[in-house]
């Protein structure tokens, strides 16, 4: 009895020793599958304070891109040098703290698109919205018409692989020629005329404060009585972008109604959105949607009060 025992207790230990080995395989083999980047989560990460952070899409705020650390760097070159008016051949390359480049294949598709470019102008008047294409040795290529001249600040917007955050980064582009720059509106008006398109921004309350949320209902109609025939754009009926007059930063906002099986009433769409402010200043909000087949831009002026 007492050797059967023995006999008995071997042949369990060998078995849970098979079965170890088993799951030690697995969790290698699942370690070496490819995952399609070669970057990891450190790579996105900065050492000490003032770094920025990532952004968690359920509470939507301003991002001091500028005034803080990235863990990315965005370059830019262009065919020849941009003037205004004419349509420039541009491309940026992304690279971590360590030089690495970033390719199509560390970034993740958030709506629509792996990299988002916010184009504006130093008066906030000139605002593109520009989706580049990937090159063959990590670029990223693209197209813009600047309208006036000056520097220009581009804002680079995506989702890295390693860590399925939003990430940012930013860079400056002169562009030459006299083209004369717009004159804003009085802040505070929140309507803009657009193609015959009557656009309207609501805030919930007003004034609008710093650091505190804040409830924003976009309307549009047709200035003819007309539907209006929006049409989805980046997975969304329309997309809002904040700047504040020093360019230190944006916003990048989509409503909360996601479901584009159900689009808003034609006669009186409506969408919302919600927005955080952290300092008070002059801002513009910029709305995008797609109506009759064309791309159409709106900007609201206001105020943030301390």
């Amino acid at each position: 009895m007492a050797i059967l025992t023995r006999s008995l207790d071997g042949a369990a230990w060998r078995q849970i020793g098979l079965l170890s080995l088993g799951a030690v395989a697995v969790f290698v083999g699942f370690r070496l599958l490819p995952t399609g980047t070669n970057l990891s989560h450190a790579d996105f990460q900065v050492p000490g304070g003032n770094s920025i952070e990532f952004c968690d899409p359920a509470n939507p705020q301003f991002i001091p891109v500028v005034a803080v650390r990235s863990p990315v760097t965005l370059t830019l070159t262009t065919a020849e040098k941009p003037m205004a008016g004419k349509t420039v051949d541009a491309s940026v390359v992304l690279r971590t703290a360590e030089g690495k480049i970033i390719e199509p294949v560390d970034l993740l598709v958030a709506h629509t698109r792996k990299l988002h470019l916010m184009v504006i102008d130093p008066s906030l008047t000139d605002y593109q919205h520009v989706h580049p294409e990937s090159g063959p040795k990590g670029e990223w290529n693209f197209q813009f018409t600047p309208r006036y001249a000056g520097l220009y600040r581009i804002f680079a917007d995506f989702t890295p692989a390693a860590t399925s955050r939003g990430l940012y980064a930013n860079v400056d582009v002169a562009v030459g020629g006299h083209a004369p720059v717009a004159s804003p509106p009085p802040p505070g008006l929140w309507q803009a005329s657009v193609d015959g398109y009557a656009f309207r921004l609501t805030p919930a309350k007003l004034p609008i404060v710093a650091r505190e949320v804040v409830d924003l209902k976009l309307t549009i109609t047709r200035e003819d009585g007309r539907p209006v025939d929006l049409e989805p754009i980046m997975d969304a009926f329309a997309h809002l972008v904040a700047f504040n007059d020093t360019r230190s930063g944006f916003a990048h906002l989509h409503p909360k109604e996601t479901d584009l099986s159900k689009p808003p009433d034609a006669m009186h769409p409506t969408l919302t959105f919600r927005i955080k402010i952290p300092e008070s200043g002059r801002y513009v909000i910029w709305a995008q949607i797609i109506a009759g087949g064309q791309q159409r831009f709106a900007p609201f002026w206001f105020d943030v009060q301390p």
